[in-house]
């Protein structure tokens, strides 16, 4: 069990539509598009004329030229997430994060995060690709709540635009960039509470989907795609077993394409207005995509919901938690 207190998210302000990709002259129509991956719009982190300029064609100049650093999104999601769960900074004590698309080798970047936040506690990063933030609250619930702080921070930050190649047309229409943070506890009771979860791991297909060493992503896409649709499915049966009594069941996916949620949802039979997504308006963000949502979706989450998130990622890697709702603390 891992209490859920507040969340928070940060989106930058760099827009990439589809009209934006279609200009960019590499095969590709808001037709195309829409009917290939259902995505509207992405924010990056990268200035628009760098890549209308350069096609991000030397990906290890991206980070140089970038608006945001990952420290600085993770402290603005931060942020939002402590003033969401009435608890100052000076209260917690811990930070884990989490990302696909590090700023620096070492140190972990849940150092840098609280050095940008200006306290001093210990820092860890977990990281598991897409599936973070899932694994993430699957260990922190299962640890003695004893040898925890009363709060923690988790913050996952992605700046997947600075690995993609912008003038292959495939990846160029999937990734944005964000950051999401979490204030959690194992031992102060809150009004949302993540009461079960599951997880696992396939490593035989770690080479299907990833970021090489030259920063640039790479995936099998049918076969990665049949991968997120029959775990997710899974998943989500299995949650709803759980949630048979609930007053309203909703579902939150990992943010890969619309394809994959609506199939998911079709299996599943969850009716549209109980399915949560923002993968249309800001991309695939990798592991902030499922959490990211949440947060937005905040004020809306009602007595006696239950929130099933089902998040896959590279690994490949699964994980499925199960949050609820009780009465206002």
């Amino acid at each position: 069990m891992l209490y859920l207190h507040g969340m928070g998210h940060f989106y930058p302000e760099n827009i990439i539509t589809n009209k934006f990709l279609e200009d960019l002259d590499i095969g590709t129509s808001e037709e195309w598009i829409l009917e290939r991956v259902g995505i509207k719009t992405r924010r990056t982190i990268l200035p628009l004329d760098y890549i209308k300029q350069t096609k991000n064609a030397n990906r290890l100049e991206a980070p140089r030229v970038a608006d945001y650093n990952h420290s600085q999104m993770g402290a603005a999601a931060a942020r939002m997430a402590l003033a969401r769960a009435s608890v100052k900074l000076e209260d917690i004590g811990m930070l884990i994060a989490g990302t696909s698309t590090p700023d620096n080798v070492a140190p972990a970047e849940a150092s840098i995060i609280a050095a940008e936040l200006g306290i001093e506690v210990p820092c860890f990063d977990m990281n598991s690709a897409c599936s973070t933030f899932g694994m993430q609250v699957n260990f922190l619930s299962r640890v003695r709540p004893e040898t925890f702080p009363p709060y923690f921070l988790i913050v996952d930050a992605e700046t997947m635009t600075k690995t993609v190649d912008y003038s292959d047309r495939n990846t160029a229409v999937l990734f944005g960039d964000g950051c999401v943070a979490a204030v959690v506890s194992t031992s102060v009771p809150s009004r949302t509470v993540f009461t079960s979860g599951s997880y696992g791991s396939r490593p035989s297909g770690w080479n299907k989907v990833g970021i090489t060493n030259e920063w640039l992503f790479y995936q099998e896409g049918n076969a990665v795609q049949g991968f997120a649709i029959r775990t997710t499915t899974e998943g989500v049966k299995a949650l709803q077993d759980e949630s048979a009594a609930a007053r309203r069941f909703i579902f939150i996916g990992h943010q890969a394409n619309m394809g994959v949620l609506e199939t998911v949802c079709e299996r599943t039979k969850i009716l549209p207005g109980n399915h949560w997504y923002n993968v249309d308006q800001y991309g695939n963000t990798a592991s902030c995509g499922a959490p990211c949502v949440l947060s937005q979706r905040w004020d809306e989450i009602k007595n006696g919901d239950c929130i099933a998130m089902s998040i896959v990622g590279a690994g490949l890697s699964w994980a499925h938690v199960l949050l609820q709702a009780g009465d206002d603390k």
